[in-house]
């Protein structure tokens, strides 16, 4: 599970009802990313890199296959564009990093909207998004096709409330994604956002179906985890 805006100080990991917490922040009680991992796979892990407190990554290897899961928070539309420059500026060479004999997932809160149709991003944009697309919605298209990467969550035909992320009384949007390598796109079976799961008053918790054979039995996992949500704190569970 990748959490964003977790708002916790420092680099450490902790135990959450069962699970193993790795964050990243910052000095200050303001942005945060974290990666939760079930405590079967928690011994899977044998990397862990915090780049900043917009970004960070583990990596498991599971089975035959390596998988690297990167937790990302954009900065918002206000924020000023040497700030957003520098998150994908950091977000590429994490990616440029990873071996293309890697599986790479993303998750994150990009505060931007890719928009209900592909409209020239058919590559990467399944054409069941959201929405009308700005800036920081191109931005992360852009980005993911640079990297032959696919948003997930604009590739199932959803109802309205399976797809819009974050709700407020004065608007509804999509502004989180998971992405993955174009190329292993027969492994998600599905995303969806679930509506009736609040990490926030705002925020909806968007999940991943994910297959990878986990042993020579061919046992399957899922990235879907039965997580307790209430055990986290309302400052860590600010997005998913």
């Amino acid at each position: 599970a990748c959490v964003q805006e977790t708002r916790w100080v420092g680099a450490k990991a902790r135990e959450v009802d069962g699970f193993k917490l790795w964050y990243s922040g910052g000095s200050r009680d303001r942005n945060g990313v974290g990666i939760l991992v079930d405590g079967d796979l928690r011994e899977q892990v044998v990397e862990v890199r915090r780049i900043s407190d917009r970004l960070m990554t583990i990596k498991l290897v599971i089975g035959g296959c390596t998988l690297s899961v990167i937790s990302a928070y954009a900065p918002q539309v206000g924020l000023d564009e040497e700030a957003k420059k520098r998150f994908y500026e950091d977000l590429d060479e994490v990616v440029r990093g990873i071996p293309n004999t890697e599986k790479i997932v993303i998750g994150g809160d990009f505060n931007g909207h890719i928009g209900a149709t592909a409209s020239g991003f058919d590559d990467v944009h399944g054409g069941f998004g959201f929405g009308e697309r700005n800036g920081g919605g191109t931005s992360l298209l852009d980005f993911a096709k640079a990297f032959e990467l696919v948003i997930a969550n604009s590739c199932f035909p959803k109802k309205e409330n399976h797809l819009v992320t974050f709700r407020s009384p004065v608007a509804k949007t999509q502004i989180d994604y998971f992405l993955l390598r174009r190329g292993d796109r027969g492994l998600f079976k599905d995303c969806k956002v679930i509506p009736s799961e609040n990490l926030t008053t705002q925020h909806k918790l968007l999940v991943l179906d994910l297959k990878i054979k986990r042993d020579r039995r061919k046992k399957m996992i899922s990235d879907r985890p039965r997580i307790k949500w209430g055990g986290l704190t309302p400052a860590l569970s600010r997005e998913m």
